[in-house]
């Protein structure tokens, strides 16, 4: 079977527990999301490269929905 599936990046991050609990977020709300980035050989050099959350394309639009109603309800 030839899987398709695209895959769009939803937000990005310099902090790797902040990837994963924003994918951990998206997932208990439905939309199956993973951290990309944050695996690497050189540890220690993590901080220089952005950890992106992607999500399947089809998911974007209620992914990006959610990531701001969660911003905005963590700066009222």
């Amino acid at each position: 079977m030839n899987d398709t599936r695209k895959f769009k990046t939803v937000a990005s991050y310099s902090d790797p527990t902040m990837a994963r609990i924003t994918a951990a977020m998206l997932c208990e709300n439905g939309i199956p999301a993973s951290a990309f980035g944050y695996d690497s050989s050189y540890p220690s050099l993590g901080f220089a490269r952005n950890i992106e959350v992607k999500v399947n394309e089809e998911d974007y639009d209620a992914a990006m929905e959610l990531i701001a109603a969660t911003e905005k309800s963590d700066n009222a």
